[in-house]
């Protein structure tokens, strides 16, 4: 998780005295001369921090006295935050997101837009979620924390296979999860996710395989869905952004095709479309691919227990 900007952990700890009662209403907060000092930051990084508590309405200028705290903020025992908010903020920020990206994708989803649906200020938003790729993070944990995935079932292959589904019912609902989760080598650490491999695992674990395996096996089905959910993900994309229903494109692609196919260039392909009309459906794919894949580890698992 990176760490949260110097500006930020600044406004903290003087959101912190301020809760505490440390800076009761009235009181001078630290001016910006004096963070500077304290933090030993730059006078901009200073300047950041005051702001961003003024935006949250905890602080306000005062002529002839500097910033001061609010009469309106919070004081001791109230809970964290500006003035009239809610505690559960930050699932709120959460579900918001989650409900822009499904909506939009997302490269649509900014702090800003979040913000701006939740009717805060974008810079209280930082007080929350340090920044984009931290709340991409915990909407993918809360995508899996939604549905329970029950008990291990004793046969490895029925796990796996309701895993999968599983997973590619998440997909449905959120779009945006197949490539929010894409990187392998760069995996995103989420309690809920690592709960999900842990699932997994637990239906391979005392068929004969190697750790290796496993993990190899799990990583296998894991990207498979993935790669299936993603290529839907992309045909809704284009639907929007062209306006076109995949048979309509098909219909002003069709000379293109056409043209290709009279080339005699590729006689193999012809000769699967010239008896039936042929329409690829993704569910389709979806379970073929899902029982060649689980063929396949059935039969290392044979070999292994051999």
């Amino acid at each position: 998780m990176p760490s949260r900007p110097p500006y930020l952990r600044i406004a903290d700890e003087i959101r912190r005295r301020i809760d505490s009662g440390e800076l009761s209403p009235g009181d001078r907060v630290p001016s910006t001369r004096a963070i500077t000092r304290e933090w030993g930051v730059a006078v901009a990084t200073a300047t950041k921090a005051l702001a961003v508590l003024r935006q949250e309405g905890l602080v306000q200028p005062t002529t002839g006295v500097g910033t001061v705290v609010r009469r309106t903020g919070p004081g001791p025992g109230r809970p964290r935050g500006a003035a009239g908010e809610p505690p559960d903020i930050r699932r709120r920020i959460i579900r918001t997101a989650m409900e822009l990206a499904d909506t939009e994708g997302l490269p649509a989803l900014s702090m800003r837009r979040v913000a701006s649906a939740l009717s805060m200020p974008t810079m209280a938003l930082y007080r929350h979620v340090p920044g984009k790729n931290e709340l991409v993070r915990l909407m993918s944990d809360a995508a899996f924390a939604e549905r329970p995935l029950g008990p291990v079932p004793p046969h490895w292959r029925t796990g796996l296979e309701y895993a999968a589904r599983w997973l590619r019912t998440a997909h449905r609902h959120h779009p945006w999860l197949a490539v929010a989760m894409a990187s392998f080598t760069r995996p995103t650490a989420t309690p809920h996710a690592m709960a999900y491999a842990e699932w997994v695992l637990g239906c391979l674990t005392g068929r004969g395989l190697t750790q290796y395996q496993m993990v190899y096996t799990h990583l296998t089905v894991f990207a498979y869905v993935q790669g299936v959910s993603a290529a839907a993900d992309l045909e809704t994309q284009a639907q929007q952004d062209s306006g076109l229903s995949v048979a309509e494109w098909m219909a002003r692609n069709e000379p293109q095709f056409d043209a290709l196919s009279s080339s005699g260039a590729y006689p193999l392909l012809n000769s699967l479309f010239t008896t039936e009309e042929f329409e690829l459906d993704l569910d389709i794919l979806f379970e073929f691919g899902l029982q060649r894949t689980l063929d396949g580890i059935a039969a290392m698992i044979d070999e292994t227990s051999a």
